[in-house]
C-alpha cells in the first residue's frame, strides 16, 4: 500500500488536495494507495473545500507500507506515521532538503521551485493520460491549491506551470469565475472566527540559530488590514506566549501585500540582516506579497545566528 501524506503540524490546502488527488490517480493506475493524516486542516481548507466530500482514509501503517510526501521535504515535520526508511517519493517545493532527498531517492524526489506542489502533482495527471477521469472534486481541491499558494497568481513563485494548470483543472471542476474572491473570504471568516486556532494551525516553529523568527505564523486573507485593525490585540498576546522570537505574515491578496507583524526587537534584528524592512510600531508592509517559503529560501543564503 502506498500511504500519500504530508506534515506534523497542520494540512493546508495545498498538501490537502495532493493527498487526496494523487492517491486517486495511483489507484487509477492500479497502484493501491490511501490518503491519511494525522493533522487536521488549517483555514485553508475552507468550509465549501470540506463540503466537497473529499475526505482522508484512515490506516494503520503496515511494514509492507511505503509512504509518499507531499508539499512537505523536511523529515524532522513528517507526519509521525511516516517511517522514514519507507519513503519512496517525495513531492514538494520548499527549499532546504534537496540534496538529502536526490541522493536518497533520485529522480523519485520532485522538489522544485514552483508556485504549488498541487501544480507538480497536476502534471502526474497530465502525464499518466488519465486526466480526462480526474474527479471534479479532486481538479477543485488542485485549483485551489494553486490559488491558495500562489496567492492568487501574485505571488513572485508563480510560475506559467501553476497558471496553466489552474486554467485546466478549474475548467474540469467547473469552478466559477468568481470562486478565488468567495474561497479567500471565506478563508477570512474562518480565521476571524476562530483566530487561536487559525495561528496555532499554520505556525512553524524554527530551531534556535535559524535566520528567521523560532516561531512563524502566517495566514492568507482577502484584507489584511479589516483582520489586523480588529484582532491585532488578541494576535500580539497569543503569539508573545508562544515565546520572545516571533512574527507573523498576513498575506493580503486584495492588496498584494504582506503585513508583516513583528514586535520583538530580536526577530526584527534576524530579519534586517536579510532585506531593509521598513519598521513602524511592530510592523512591517512589503509589497508584492511574500510567502514564508520565499523567506525561508532567503535565509538560506545568509550565514547562521549565532545559538547565543
Amino acid at each position: 500500500m502506498k500511504i500519500i501524506t504530508s506534515g506534523a503540524s497542520y494540512l493546508d490546502i495545498d498538501a490537502y488536495a495532493c493527498c487526496i488527488a494523487y492517491a486517486e490517480l495511483l489507484n487509477l493506475q492500479g497502484i493501491p494507495a490511501r490518503a491519511v493524516s494525522s493533522a487536521k486542516p488549517n483555514a485553508s481548507v475552507s468550509k465549501t473545500v470540506l463540503d466537497w466530500g473529499r475526505a482522508f482514509q484512515t490506516h494503520e501503517p503496515l511494514l509492507t507500507d511505503e509512504f509518499i510526501l507531499v508539499d512537505v521535504s523536511d523529515y524532522h515535520h513528517f507526519d509521525p506515521l511516516v517511517m522514514l526508511d519507507q519513503v519512496v517519493e517525495v513531492i514538494d517545493h520548499h527549499p532546504g532538503y534537496e540534496d538529502y532527498w536526490a541522493k536518497k531517492l533520485g529522480s523519485a524526489a520532485d522538489i522544485r521551485p514552483i508556485g504549488a506542489a498541487a501544480t507538480q502533482v497536476f502534471q502526474r495527471w497530465q502525464i499518466s493520460d488519465l486526466l480526462a477521469k480526474i474527479s471534479e472534486q479532486s481538479a477543485a481541491l488542485l485549483a485551489t491549491a494553486i490559488l491558495d499558494n500562489t496567492l492568487n497568481f501574485t505571488s513572485q513563485m508563480t510560475t506559467a506551470a501553476d497558471i496553466d494548470a489552474y486554467a485546466e483543472l478549474a475548467f474540469r471542476a467547473k469552478l466559477a469565475t468568481d470562486w478565488p474572491e468567495k474561497y479567500f473570504l471565506e478563508c477570512q471568516a474562518s480565521i476571524n472566527s476562530d483566530l487561536a486556532n487559525a495561528l496555532a494551525t499554520d505556525l512553524k516553529r524554527l530551531k534556535p540559530e535559524s535566520n528567521l523568527p523560532q516561531v512563524f505564523a502566517q495566514m492568507t486573507v482577502w484584507d489584511a488590514d479589516a483582520l489586523l485593525q480588529k484582532h491585532r490585540p488578541a494576535i500580539s498576546q497569543w503569539m508573545a506566549e508562544q515565546g520572545d522570537d516571533w512574527m507573523l505574515n498576513v498575506i493580503s491578496i486584495r492588496d498584494r501585500k504582506s503585513c508583516l507583524l513583528v514586535e520583538p526587537e530580536l526577530s526584527q534584528q534576524k530579519l534586517n540582516r536579510l532585506m531593509q524592512f521598513g519598521w513602524c510600531s511592530g510592523m512591517a508592509v512589503v509589497e508584492p506579497s511574500m510567502l514564508r517559503k520565499e523567506l525561508l529560501k532567503l535565509s538560506l543564503s545568509v550565514a547562521p545566528c549565532s545559538k547565543s
